[in-house]
């Protein structure tokens, strides 16, 4: 089977997104199985080694870093947040397109201006030069991915709205 056809059966979304999806998938996907290797390597050398992994609480919390805010704007695309809809049924549905065009709205404003305020951090930890405490990885650009994956959620968010507010069936 070709790549472009198992990438057609295994994901619904259509051009662009697609790729985008793929390649975030990717990029947790090689992270997650980079923090299996390195809890292994670690847990093998402190018990039969009796020395573990230097920095495994560092490069574990920067590979969690990496996984959510690469999952995230694939998750919010696919609409894969958890929805309560108790009151649904009492209103049409015109008032709640409406209502999932305004949480959409606020959802993707809210994290633009979290995406603006974490890359305002991340300039700074960069001008101070701040690095983590055992290996002295710069904190900035991990602090940029997230911000830029916020921003990139946004987008995702609102173009999201859009696209279910024009393309669900009307009852």
């Amino acid at each position: 089977m070709a790549f472009s056809a198992w990438l057609s059966a295994h994901y619904e979304e259509k051009g662009p997104i697609k790729w985008l999806a793929f390649a975030l998938e990717l990029v947790a996907a090689l992270t997650l199985f980079f923090l299996m290797i390195l809890t292994c390597a670690d847990v093998v050398g402190r018990y039969f080694f009796g020395n573990s992994v230097d920095g495994a609480t560092e490069l574990t919390e920067i590979g969690i870093a990496i996984l959510v805010f690469a999952e995230m704007p694939v998750v919010t695309w696919r609409g894969g947040h958890v929805v309560v809809d108790i009151l649904d049924r009492m209103w049409g549905s015109v008032a709640l397109k409406a209502l999932g065009l305004l949480s959409a709205l606020l959802m993707s404003g809210s994290l633009y201006y979290l995406g603006v305020r974490i890359y305002q951090l991340a300039e700074r930890s960069l001008r101070r030069e701040e690095v983590t405490e055992l290996l002295e990885l710069p904190v900035g650009f991990i602090v940029q991915y997230i911000a830029v994956m916020s921003w990139l959620t946004a987008a995702l968010m609102i173009s999201y709205g859009v696209y279910r507010l024009f393309t669900e069936e009307r009852s």
